[in-house]
C-alpha cells in the first residue's frame, strides 16, 4: 500500500511539472503576441507623427485610418492581459484546492482559460 502511495505521488508531482510547463508556455506566447502588438503600435505612432508634422492633406487622412488601427491593437492588448490575469487567477484557486486536498502536497491541477 505504501509503494502505491509513493508512486502515485511521483504521478502527481509528474503530473505538476507538466501543467506548470504548459502554464509557463501559455504565458510566454501571450506576451509574444503584447510585445508583437507594441512594437507594431511604436511603428503606427511613428508614422502618425511624421504624417501630423508634413501637415499634407493625404498624410493627415491617413492618419484616421492608422490611428483606428491604432485603438484596435490597443483593444486587443488589453484582451490578452486579461486573459492573462483570469488565467492566472483560476491557476491560483486551481492550485490553491489542489493543495489543500491533498494535504499540503506540491500538486497542481491547472486548467487554463485558453483551453475550456
Amino acid at each position: 500500500m505504501e509503494g502505491d502511495t509513493l508512486i502515485s505521488g511521483v504521478n502527481k508531482k509528474k503530473n505538476s511539472t507538466e501543467n506548470e510547463g504548459k502554464i509557463m508556455q501559455t504565458f510566454q506566447k501571450s506576451f509574444v503576441q503584447v510585445q508583437n502588438i507594441l512594437d507594431q503600435n511604436r511603428v503606427l505612432i511613428s508614422e502618425i507623427n511624421q504624417n501630423h508634422e508634413s501637415k499634407v492633406a493625404d498624410n493627415l487622412s491617413r492618419n484616421v485610418g492608422l490611428i483606428k488601427e491604432l485603438n484596435n491593437n490597443i483593444r486587443r492588448v488589453v484582451d490578452l492581459y486579461a486573459d492573462l490575469s483570469s488565467s492566472f487567477t483560476k491557476s491560483m484557486e486551481v492550485s490553491s484546492e489542489a493543495d489543500s486536498s491533498t494535504g499540503g502536497h506540491d500538486v497542481m491541477q491547472i486548467k487554463l482559460a485558453s483551453e475550456l
